[in-house]
């Protein structure tokens, strides 16, 4: 095992959750007015109606999967019954199509951010910045999926044996760096750029994904009142 090797899976994925964890405190203290999304909804909206849904419901999926890919062992899946067969079919189908829907949202976004004027013209350098390191894990992921999962054999590459027990040691202060080594590169690659898109999550508008709208749910209620057309409109006197 080389000295990359141990900076990639022990150093890298420690220094990519303490940046996420404190960026997140910070920006939380400091900057709580620029905790949000910037929607751009006013600048367009028929693109962004069916692109931003894709994405978001088919990046959640895709979220989810890694979740369970990740953090639970295959031991517990087949105490309840569902072999690797069955895990590795489950996963590769509902995985294609959480990243097509992920990948078909994220071009209408890039493309809307590009192409309307208006929109172009609002796009900061944060922004594309959070594009790049946002599409690169995604279009890794994918073509991990396709390569290994979908062309790799019948079964495909099994990485609950090797990245996901490597990725539980590191959450019990283990690192198990060697689980790593005989890993695919596309596989590998992914990993890399998924740990740092939590380094610079803080510092973006990602920000917004761990925060929910729970006053949304005891605030009061917002009472439009349309005007009458009946009644003329008072207009101001003086200046």
């Amino acid at each position: 095992m080389t000295v990359l090797d141990t900076l990639l899976w022990v150093a890298l994925p420690y220094v990519s959750f303490v940046l996420l964890v404190a960026g997140l405190l910070w920006r939380y203290r400091s900057d709580q007015y620029g905790w949000t999304s910037r929607s751009s909804e006013w600048n367009e909206k028929a693109i962004l109606r069916w692109s931003s849904p894709l994405f978001h419901i088919g990046i959640l999926c895709v979220a989810g999967g890694h979740v369970v890919g990740l953090a639970v062992p295959a031991s517990w899946t087949e105490t309840f019954g569902v072999s690797q067969h069955m895990y590795h079919l489950g996963a590769t189908v509902l995985g294609s199509i959480a990243a097509l829907m992920t990948i078909v949202g994220l071009v209408g976004l890039i493309y809307r951010r590009f192409v309307v004027k208006s929109v172009r013209l609002a796009t900061t350098r944060n922004d594309i910045v959070t594009y790049v390191f946002l599409t690169i894990p995604i279009v890794l992921g994918t073509v991990a999926t396709v390569s290994s999962q979908i062309f790799g054999g019948h079964e495909g590459y099994n990485y609950r044996e090797t990245i996901s027990p490597w990725f539980r040691s590191i959450f019990t202060f283990s690192p198990k760096p060697e689980l790593m080594l005989d890993v695919p590169m596309t596989f590998k690659l992914h990993i890399v750029a998924g740990l740092l898109l939590f380094c610079v999550w803080p510092f973006t508008r990602l920000v917004h994904v761990v925060s929910a709208p729970v006053g949304y749910l005891t605030r009061p209620q917002v009472v439009y009142r349309s005007r009458d057309r009946a009644k003329p409109v008072s207009r101001p006197r003086g200046w």
